[in-house]
């Protein structure tokens, strides 16, 4: 069987092409049919916002090349518009790069956990249409092993590494579990818009959304399912809240060290955590100084931003160091199934000849007790064994090397093998 690997990336292509390329989750059953019609043994179809890849196998006297050009053609139109932009990967390659991409090495960013539910999510289609069930179900069931190894042996994915979500780690650690705590968000920011996603997930209780312009915190605040707050009452709402994120455009600090005294003396001292995202920035940093309030501005928040992506780095490393060994033992397997119809060939040639030269030396050999023929079965099939343990090891052996095709030929030609 061969395997073969094609698409786009974030990597290789911009969106408008990665666009082009897309395939639509309703119409992946339709598209993994076809690929089966023009050739395909197995069929896979992965189509995210970052990748659009295409993973088949078909037998060794077909070129897989040529069944993804076809498809290609007949659902997009011509492949030359990918040009310079679409990769193909065969056997080896092709493995590599899909074990990298379940364990989110190939990921734009390094570690996220997404894409192996994408992949699996991609192989749950396949199995439902029938297109996987042979060399890619092996292939594919490999790699989410190996993301899994990847997870557990390394930290590839426990550190924030967005300013977005380094905020909600932060308050993780000031407040230990983040249910039940109250969110204010001051401003409609980006980033504060994508801290508080971050945090509405992470499953805060309540979420309060105050703007200069009241229709835009009415917006955000639906987003949430929060509570939208006047732009003049939001300061006397203070002491409910435990985490406020500020990114507002305000050019003058909008809370100051003592109104946070105030509010801190309302909250019994109950800690609070601030986030101040905006530039120029809306809290007076003295508030830091004030016993129970954390406060964290962009600077903060990137230095542990940068300090988490040089660590991810290094876990990195080790994460392409599992895939590569997990690559070498997948490609000897492969390799020992292909031979193993050799070997299994080579077997039962040596067996014919036994079995009829044992059975034409009893012809000859007449008043031989029951127990002195099973000794002569015994000892040829034991001869035979022997002869045939040097070759096996070889075919053994040989199936995992790089030049192994041309030892496993020879050894072929001198026991004249059809398999």
């Amino acid at each position: 069987m061969k395997l073969l690997l094609s698409g786009l990336s974030h990597k290789t292509a911009p969106v408008h092409l990665r666009e082009k390329l897309a395939i639509a989750e309703g119409s992946i059953p339709q598209a993994l049919q076809e690929l089966q019609k023009f050739g395909a043994s197995e069929a896979v179809v992965l189509s995210t916002c970052n990748r659009v890849e295409i993973l088949v196998s078909s037998p060794d006297d077909q070129e897989p090349g040529v069944i993804l050009d076809q498809f290609m053609t007949a659902w997009q139109g011509s492949p030359a518009v990918f040009d310079g932009h679409l990769y193909r990967l065969e056997a080896r390659d092709a493995i590599q790069h899909l074990f990298r991409v379940a364990a989110s090495l190939d990921s734009m960013v390094v570690g996220e956990p997404q894409i192996l539910g994408q992949l699996k999510a991609a192989y749950a289609a396949a199995k439902t249409e029938g297109t996987v069930g042979g060399l890619l179900e092996t292939v594919l069931t490999r790699a989410f092993n190996v993301a899994k190894r990847v997870r557990s042996e390394t930290g590839i994915g426990q550190m924030a590494v967005s300013v977005s979500y380094a905020a909600v780690e932060l308050a993780r650690r000031i407040f230990g579990s983040l249910k039940g705590q109250t969110v204010m968000i001051i401003g409609s920011g980006k980033m504060g818009e994508l801290a508080a996603k971050h945090l509405h997930r992470s499953g805060v209780s309540r979420i309060f959304v105050t703007n200069r312009t009241f229709s835009r915190a009415e917006e955000l605040a639906k987003i949430f399912n929060g509570k939208p707050v006047e732009y003049t009452r939001f300061h006397d709402m203070l002491h409910e809240v435990d985490i406020v994120i500020a990114s507002s455009g305000a050019r003058e600090y909008i809370l100051t060290r003592e109104e946070m005294q105030r509010v801190i003396a309302q909250r019994k001292n109950r800690p609070m955590f601030l986030i101040d995202i905006a530039v120029p920035r809306n809290i007076d940093p003295a508030v830091n100084d004030i016993e129970g309030v954390f406060l964290y501005d962009v600077d903060d928040l990137e230095g542990v931003v940068n300090a988490n992506l040089k660590e991810r780095t290094k876990q990195a490393e080790q994460a392409e160091a599992i895939v590569h060994t997990e690559v070498e033992q997948m490609m000897s397997r492969l390799k020992l199934e292909q031979v193993t119809p050799t070997i299994i060939s080579l077997q039962e040639q040596l067996e014919e000849i036994r079995a009829a030269e044992v059975l034409r030396t009893l012809r000859r050999m007449q008043g031989l007790t029951e127990d002195q023929r099973q000794q002569i079965e015994t000892m040829t099939k034991s001869i035979i064994n022997k002869i045939a343990h040097g070759p096996i090891s070889e075919l053994r052996r040989h199936a995992g090397e790089p030049d192994g095709d041309q030892a496993i030929e020879l050894i072929r030609k001198v026991f004249h093998l059809h398999h």
